[in-house]
């Protein structure tokens, strides 16, 4: 009788109402993730026009979803459409803000939200570099407020990145991780608030490095890619940079590595400083991606990346827990 209790208690403090504000890329993929996992989810955009995309996008995505996740049907019964912010908020739980990078537009945005939401709902937004204090700064009760950063596509991808602002306190944090968990999402929780968090600032490095490549004629934007597909990339997606380079070092791992590769950080291979984004390298990245493309519509590309994200994490399920016990 108390086992049924605590089960009752524990199903009570589950995060069920879910609030989506911006329904383009990023906003779009959190409900249908959401959606997966049988949360009831209500989306906020301003224009209705948007709605019928939207069902487009989560109808396109389904078979990839269902097959991920194992689900055996999409439940539209769960999902609402709204042109009110107000009505969005009123009965959420948890409120996943998806507007535009901008400081000006998510801090106005973000006093709105405080003001509506209920008073213990949780407010993560999804900026992919933003510092959280500043976003918030004119948001009531900052200490519900975080980042939850994800990657794209938010339906396929499990990581998200949570950074707390500098009045966030732990046991929203705690929440949150527990309710990004619960939609089959790998949580890393940030100490502190930082400009780009991790996996932005890792990939900022590398994009910068390929435009300078670009930029002075060394490789074309498939060339670079396909260093990171048929290397690197193949390593990462299983053990990241670290333990990749662990194992660089033969038995002594990354003591050895360090020993070995340690004096090349001195030599001038990269370049951290952007390029200057000029005509002729905008037109040398567009037209390379474009024949990479060959013909092909970001549609028709994101069928073929959702279906190998399916196949590649249950493929990489059975290795990383060998990794990870």
């Amino acid at each position: 009788m108390l086992q049924t209790q605590v089960t009752k208690n524990k199903m009570k403090r589950n995060i069920k109402n879910v609030a989506v504000i911006g329904t383009g890329v990023i906003g779009a993929g959190w409900i249908i993730r959401s959606l997966a996992h049988n949360k009831k989810v209500i989306a906020f955009d301003k224009d209705l026009k948007l709605k019928k995309r939207l069902i487009a996008e989560i109808k396109r995505t389904w078979p990839y979803v269902k097959k991920l996740f194992n689900k055996k049907k999409l439940n539209l019964k769960n999902f609402r459409y709204v042109t009110s912010i107000e009505e969005a908020l009123k009965d959420a739980d948890f409120i996943q803000e998806c507007a535009t990078e901008n400081y000006r537009i998510k801090t106005k945005l973000m006093s709105i939200i405080g003001k509506h939401a209920k008073p213990n709902a949780i407010i993560s937004s999804s900026s992919s570099g933003l510092l959280p204090t500043r976003i918030y700064s004119k948001c009531k009760n900052p200490a519900r407020t975080m980042i939850g950063h994800p990657f794209n596509p938010v339906y396929m991808c499990p990581g998200v990145e949570i950074v707390p602002g500098k009045k966030t306190k732990k046991k929203f944090l705690n929440k949150a991780n527990k309710f990004y968990k619960s939609i089959s999402m790998n949580p890393i929780m940030l100490k502190k608030e930082l400009p780009g968090y991790l996996a932005d600032r890792l990939q900022e490095a590398l994009w910068r490095e390929a435009l300078h490549i670009v930029n002075e004629g060394y490789a074309s934007t498939k060339d670079l890619d396909r260093s990171i597909e048929d290397g690197p990339g193949l390593r990462w997606s299983l053990m990241g940079i670290f333990l990749t380079y662990h194992l660089a070092g033969g038995k002594a791992g990354m003591k050895h590595m360090l020993e070995q590769f340690g004096p090349a950080l001195k030599l001038p291979w990269t370049k951290l400083k952007a390029p200057k984004l000029s005509k002729k390298l905008s037109s040398r990245v567009i037209s390379g991606t474009r024949q990479q493309a060959k013909g092909k519509s970001v549609a028709m590309i994101s069928n073929i990346r959702d279906e190998y994200l399916v196949n590649l994490q249950k493929l990489r399920k059975k290795y990383e827990n060998k990794i990870r016990k």
